[in-house]
């Protein structure tokens, strides 16, 4: 009888450059958690880190539908009274790009210690120029 194969520890991830020009916010970020997690591979395991590393290119460019650009609101608290502070999409996207995807992408996550893990293996940049081409990425479709 054959064994079952579980991979055990870190397993080394490949570099995958994912395209975000009109691209719907939340199918894209669906696709980069699922590729971060593993879950495009055979070997996937819950819990173990089979995920690749993922560049995601022009984020400033990414699409919405509805009257997402005005009403969704991103918000954030400093911990003090009176510290909430609140930004819309449309103006997110001008000055952090990278923060939206980082965010959509969040959101899909696990909320743990390897969620966190998972986030730091993705970069997110605004425009077309990435610096990581030492490591040979290969583009998503």
């Amino acid at each position: 009888m054959d064994k079952t194969y579980v991979p055990k520890g870190k397993q080394e991830g490949d570099w995958l450059v994912v395209d975000a020009s009109d691209q719907i916010l939340g199918r894209i970020a669906t696709k980069i958690a699922m590729i971060l997690m593993g879950k495009t591979k055979p070997e996937y395991t819950p819990g173990v880190d089979t995920g690749d590393y993922v560049i995601v290119l022009n984020a400033s460019k990414v699409a919405v539908t509805g009257k997402r650009l005005t009403d969704k609101i991103y918000y954030a608290h400093s911990g003090y009274p009176g510290g909430l502070k609140s930004i819309a999409l449309k103006d997110q996207l001008k000055i952090h790009p990278d923060r939206v995807i980082q965010s959509a992408v969040w959101g899909m996550l696990p909320h743990n210690k390897w969620g966190r893990d998972l986030m730091k293996k993705m970069r997110v940049y605004g425009g077309n120029e990435h610096p990581h081409a030492a490591q040979n990425p290969k583009l998503v479709a």
